[in-house]
């Protein structure tokens, strides 16, 4: 019995341990991007031994994969939360959604994500990752969007529409990036919303 007590905090110390690596992974991406990311800068930032990190990821390029992955799942996780409190239906509704796909794409795990994409293309080894966990986020964050904005994928042009969406918020996520452009975002954001839902009103209709 005590070696399975024992062997619980060990577990635990290692979960708390492989997550802070991921934060700072993520962070370093951020604030750094690729070439600025090495192990050694994540280490120093997440308080850890170089050790500690090749325990948990093997390369540098599993190392930041997995980071992504990581703070993806918190985000869908949290917009599901979040979800639970928007308006429940009509134009409020599908502005609340809009804008909270939008904000996702102009924060830290955007940032950091933009800065793997790009690195994807210069770096072999990161390739096949990258594209996989790509191809991930991309299914996840359109079936989220399906589902908090209750459209019903089965009438024609509906798809389409929502991929519209997500495509948009990357684009103003990259239009922020050199500057701040919350203001002009903010109206993109409100028309889009019109449309969107004008557009989800008359296939529910038809």
């Amino acid at each position: 019995m005590g070696a399975v007590t024992e062997r619980a905090p060990k577990q635990d110390r290692s979960r708390a341990t492989r997550q802070r690596i991921l934060e700072a992974a993520v962070a370093c991406l951020a604030e750094h991007g690729w070439s600025g990311s090495t192990v050694a800068v994540v280490c120093t930032r997440a308080g850890v031994s170089r050790g500690a990190a090749q325990h948990h990821f093997r390369t540098r390029e599993e190392l930041f994969t997995a980071a992504i992955a990581h703070v993806a799942e918190q985000w869908l996780t949290a917009v599901r939360e979040r979800a639970r409190a928007l308006p429940r239906e009509g134009p409020d509704r599908t502005y609340a959604v809009v804008d909270m796909l939008v904000a996702v794409h102009t924060g830290p795990l955007f940032r950091a994500a933009l800065h793997l994409w790009v690195a994807a293309g210069e770096e072999e080894a990161l390739r096949p990752r990258v594209t996989a966990l790509e191809s991930r986020i991309g299914r996840e964050a359109h079936r989220l969007a399906v589902d908090v904005l209750g459209a019903d994928e089965g009438r024609p042009g509906v798809r389409e529409t929502v991929q519209g969406i997500l495509d948009m918020a990357r684009g103003l996520g990259l239009a922020n990036l050199l500057s701040d452009d919350s203001a002009r975002r903010g109206r993109i954001v409100r028309q889009w919303s019109r449309m969107l839902d004008a557009e989800l009103r008359a296939t529910a209709q038809g």
